[in-house]
């Protein structure tokens, strides 16, 4: 198997491990990390052991191979095809957008950008996952990208994100590229995940390197039951 083929359970049970919480076969991410989990063997085993591992209201988004209905016990939140696309590791060379290396001061707004662009999870520590690069126009964030999943000889580019009143200005292009560049010269490759239907970011994705590997289905599930405060797969 590809280490990319199971990629977020590659990732927990290698440079990421120390962010994982388990139970069984299943294996998830600090909620404040992030919402992604995982799980290695058969699908039934798989969402067994998520069922024990997440708490009432619980929620949990996996990277699947296949197209997969929750079973008893935990109820389907969202359900989308995603493409995994790998970087062909050329290098790239675009003008620079004066890009800073965004630290906890910056959470408040890291997390206000993403609540309104919606890049995917991004929780309260998901910064604490690699390097996270911003852009700001009078002293306002109006832009960031950064490092999410990490496993041996590669590391995903995740949350690229741009204000709606910034778009157009290359923003998310210097942000990706800064990265890239910052992941190859630690000898890896680069690679990302994105809704299917997302053409316009795909388009950027091609036009910066990176191919299209695989298909792969994005299903959020949420554990069934009575809490004062659910879990939320996308922002915390």
């Amino acid at each position: 198997m590809h280490p990319l083929d199971n990629v977020i359970w590659k990732a927990l049970t290698t440079v990421d491990a120390h962010f994982a919480e388990s139970q069984g076969s299943a294996r998830r991410f600090t909620p404040e990390v992030t919402a992604l989990g995982a799980f290695s063997g058969s699908a039934e085993q798989g969402f067994a052991a998520l069922a024990e591992l997440l708490p009432a209201n619980g929620v949990v988004a996996l990277f699947l191979a296949e197209p997969a209905e929750a079973p008893a016990g935990l109820e389907v939140v969202r359900a989308i095809p995603l493409l995994q696309m790998l970087h062909d590791d050329r290098r790239l060379d675009l003008p620079p957008q004066n890009s800073i290396a965004l630290a906890e001061a910056d959470v408040p707004e890291m997390m206000a950008l993403a609540a309104l662009t919606q890049p995917g999870p991004f929780g309260k520590r998901t910064r604490e996952l690699g390097t996270y690069l911003g852009i700001r126009r009078q002293a306002r964030l109006v832009a960031m990208a950064g490092e999410r999943l990490r496993l041996p000889g590669y590391t995903e580019v995740s949350a690229v994100c741009t204000h709606p009143e910034h778009t157009g200005n290359g923003y998310a292009a210097a942000l990706i590229a800064a990265l890239v560049g910052n992941i190859q010269g630690r000898g890896e490759s680069a690679m990302l995940h994105t809704a299917e239907d997302n053409q316009r970011a795909i388009a950027l994705y091609e036009r910066l390197g990176f191919k299209k590997r695989t298909r792969l289905h994005l299903l959020v599930v949420r554990k069934k039951g009575e809490a004062s405060r659910a879990e939320n797969p996308l922002q915390r």
